[in-house]
C-alpha cells in the first residue's frame, strides 16, 4: 500500500505561479514512478506530468515550458511548479504512484486560476 498526500492548491490569477507537493509513504520501494493529473469539470481525467524513478520526464504538450516536476527522494516527495498559470489550468489535480500492483492516488487538491 502507497500512501499519498498532497497539498499546495489554492486559487491564483492568472500570470501566476503555485507549486503542489505530494508526499508519500507505505510501501514506496514498489513505486516506478509518479504522475500527477488533473480533471476539470465535465472532463476525462488527464496526465499533467510524470517522473520516472530514474527522473525521466514527460508532460502534456499542454503545459510544456510552463510546468515542471521533480522530486527529493529523500522526503518521498514529488513536486509540481505550475508557472504562468491560465484559467484553463483549473482543475482538480490528483498525485498518483505507478507500482507493479497497480496505481495509488492522492485525495486531490484544487486549483483555481482567476482571468
Amino acid at each position: 500500500q502507497v500512501q499519498l498526500v498532497e497539498s499546495g492548491g489554492g486559487l491564483v490569477q492568472a500570470g501566476g505561479s503555485l507549486r503542489l507537493s505530494c508526499a508519500a509513504s507505505g510501501s514506496i520501494f514498489n513505486i516506478n514512478a509518479m504522475g500527477w493529473y488533473r480533471q476539470a469539470p465535465g472532463k476525462q481525467r488527464e496526465l499533467v506530468a510524470h517522473i520516472t524513478s530514474g527522473g525521466g520526464t514527460n508532460y502534456a504538450d499542454s503545459v510544456k515550458g510552463r510546468f515542471t516536476i521533480s522530486r527529493d527522494n529523500a522526503k518521498n516527495t514529488v513536486y509540481l511548479q505550475m508557472n504562468s498559470l491560465k484559467p484553463e489550468d483549473t482543475a482538480v489535480y490528483y498525485c498518483a504512484a505507478l507500482t507493479v500492483q497497480g496505481n495509488y492516488w492522492g485525495q486531490g487538491t484544487q486549483v483555481t486560476v482567476s482571468s
